[in-house]
């Protein structure tokens, strides 16, 4: 029988692996606090995302493996936290300097459901326990209020907009700030300018996540964003069909080009279920999403099925996850979710260094 020490302990927590980093627990330094008491043992499992997809894997293995050290071993503890991994950036800290991540949600055309992908995944991480925020992004076409339920403007408190909260999400979007029944018709830089004050005149505080909901396409508004802050990565929502999937393609591209990090393709309305028959009906196509990331190495983070429960949680103002939790589309969603989250702990942990842009594209500086 092995004594009952800190060092066999830890040994012991070695075979327990991240499957996405291929790294121990114990290097990686997810292990804290460890105590022995008699026969019992505690300790703190630090993730780097309280929306870690493997969470309750990680715990199951860990007792595992001290039992398997000492079959005898009394009572084992183990506390769940997390501290969200941040690349330091000083440009990013100048203007959000307590925002650890950034990600923004795109497509390359409209029309594939992003906006819908956006609040579900900012939804989705907060039920997990992270801090998360979201910027509607889309100037000319805002939809935050109608999908998160938001209908009320945003006050100044110390020449700063304090940002509407709902669902355990901050957000902000120039739909509190204009008259829904007005368009907005502004030229670029006027819209890109809107962003830029959505980042540095609005209180957003600590967050783990703050996700930009961009509008479509690769124009003035993400190459602001570029240009304004280093953002940590970028998703990319596409559908099936082939038109979806070129412009996908582009936008994935346009990323690249800028040097931020793609962490992957989530294909939305990606197959239907008849309610009535059970019978899968791939409207758009089928598997598109999944090849065009597997063609150009970023990781597939899933896909969502068109259902009416989906977009009729968007247009009441309850996001599916949130209002039906517990439901096949909901446990989808959130897996995704935490797909990402998984993606951004690996970007900062496994890539090195990005370059500094300083010329984009189009002739911009």
């Amino acid at each position: 029988m092995s004594a009952l020490t800190n060092e066999n302990i830890l040994n012991a927590l070695r075979n327990v692996h991240d499957p996405d980093l291929h790294r121990d627990i114990v290097s990686l330094g997810f292990v804290k606090g460890l105590t022995i008491t008699g026969n019992d043992v505690s300790f703190t499992l630090e993730l780097t995302t309280p929306a870690c997809p493997v969470r309750d894997q990680f715990k199951a293995d860990c007792e595992r493996q001290i039992r398997a050290l000492m079959p005898e071993v009394g009572r084992i503890t183990i506390e769940m936290t997390s501290n969200v991994v941040a690349a330091s950036n000083t440009r990013k800290e100048s203007i959000l300097p307590g925002v650890r991540n950034t990600i923004a949600v795109a497509s390359g055309k409209g029309g594939v459901g992003k906006s819908t992908v956006a609040v579900n995944l900012a939804v989705s991480l907060a039920m997990d326990g992270a801090k998360v925020g979201m910027i509607d992004a889309d100037i000319y076409g805002p939809s935050a209020p109608i999908m998160f339920g938001i209908h009320e403007q945003p006050k100044i408190v110390g020449g700063k907009l304090i940002p509407l909260e709902r669902y355990g999400v901050k957000v902000m979007s120039i739909g509190f700030l204009v008259d829904p029944m007005q368009a907005v018709i502004w030229r670029g830089p006027m819209a890109s300018g809107a962003v830029k004050q959505f980042m540095s005149d609005v209180e957003w505080g600590e967050l783990d996540y703050l996700i930009f909901d961009l509008p479509p396409g690769t124009g003035d508004i993400q190459l602001t964003l570029v240009q304004t802050i280093p953002l940590s990565g970028a998703v990319i929502v596409t559908t099936p069909q082939d038109v979806a999937l070129a412009d996908a393609r582009k936008g994935l591209v346009m990323f690249t080009k800028v040097n931020v990090p793609v962490f992957g393709i989530v294909e939305n309305m990606s197959f239907y279920i008849c309610s009535h028959c059970n019978h899968r009906e791939e409207i758009f196509d089928a598997g598109g999403g999944k090849k065009t990331a597997d063609q150009l190495g970023v990781p597939f983070l899933g896909e969502i099925p068109i259902a009416t429960r989906i977009r009729a949680g968007g247009d009441a103002g309850l996001p599916i996850v949130a209002g039906e939790p517990e439901s096949e589309y909901a446990l989808t969603i959130r897996q995704i979710a935490r797909n990402l989250a998984a993606q951004v702990s690996i970007q900062h942990l496994t890539a090195p260094p990005l370059p500094k842009v300083e010329i984009l594209l189009g002739g911009q500086n």
